[in-house]
């Protein structure tokens, strides 16, 4: 089977967890909550640090969740968040999504978010979350489209900030614009009955303003994603200090507003 060819871009910096630690089922998979039920078997494909995973547990339990991700660090920091609230209808196991390690026809929902622009091979890594769900049920995946993405008031860096990311995430084996993809790669990796949807994020209070632009100011200087934009020479470590002062400066202001669209997949397996 295929194997990860990618490098994930982001790492799990502290920057990183800040920004995944305060994803929901309601803020991040709500095209799904109304497809769960009480006693559904879920794979969480790319768990991280485990908050979507917790919710999608306490909705179907006694069901069960089994939460994979490719690292046994990020999915020690998964297993706690399960504790803290008490879950203990979860599993944790490292995974590659490109052959993942169970029998066919093992789940009622697979559900994937924000993984698939991070992989080597998004559609075969659908077809093995479309072999490891049951007949009839569901494979749900989301993901954000970084070209998409917009802000108020102009930064000119920040349109820096963009390409760059985008030519790293490229050069690493994934594609940052995956969110329009999702229907197109569904439908290769040979799901017939899927439903397409988008959602946003929205960045526009003082509080969401000054975390969204915090922790991409701190992200873009120190963490995994600045090394592999220097070592790859993608950009100065001069360059990427200016994309982090852009970043406060846009968060600093008063009209500032940043939306972060999201493609969305329910397919029927």
């Amino acid at each position: 089977m295929p194997k990860e060819t990618a490098v994930y871009t982001h790492g799990h910096h502290e920057s990183v967890l800040r920004s995944h630690r305060w994803r929901t089922a309601a803020n991040s998979a709500g095209y799904l909550i109304g497809e769960l039920r009480p006693g559904m078997s879920v794979l969480d494909v790319g768990c991280g640090p485990g908050t979507i995973t917790a919710d999608l547990a306490a909705l179907v339990a006694p069901g069960r969740v089994t939460a994979v991700d490719t690292t046994q660090e990020i999915l020690d920091r998964a297993a706690e968040a399960a504790a803290e609230r008490g879950l203990d209808n979860l599993e944790f196991a490292t995974a590659d999504v490109h052959a993942l390690d169970f029998p066919d026809d093992s789940f009622d929902v697979v559900h994937a978010h924000q993984v698939l622009q991070h992989v080597g091979d998004p559609v075969q890594a659908l077809r093995e979350m479309r072999r490891v769900c049951r007949p009839g049920g569901i494979v749900a995946a989301r993901d954000s489209d970084y070209a998409a993405m917009t802000w108020f008031p102009e930064v000119p860096v920040m349109d820096a900030w963009l390409e760059l990311y985008g030519r790293v995430a490229r050069a690493n084996g994934g594609e940052p614009d995956a969110g329009r993809r999702l229907l197109s790669w569904a439908r290769r990796a040979g799901f017939t009955d899927i439903t397409p949807t988008a959602a946003a994020w929205c960045f526009g209070t003082p509080e969401s303003r000054d975390w969204w632009s915090g922790l991409w100011a701190d992200r873009t200087v120190g963490s995994v994603y600045a090394k592999l934009a220097v070592d790859g020479g993608h950009a100065t470590s001069e360059e990427l200090t200016a994309i982090a002062e852009a970043w406060r400066t846009w968060g600093e202001h008063e009209d500032g507003w940043f939306m972060v669209p999201h493609g969305e997949v329910l397919c029927r397996a």
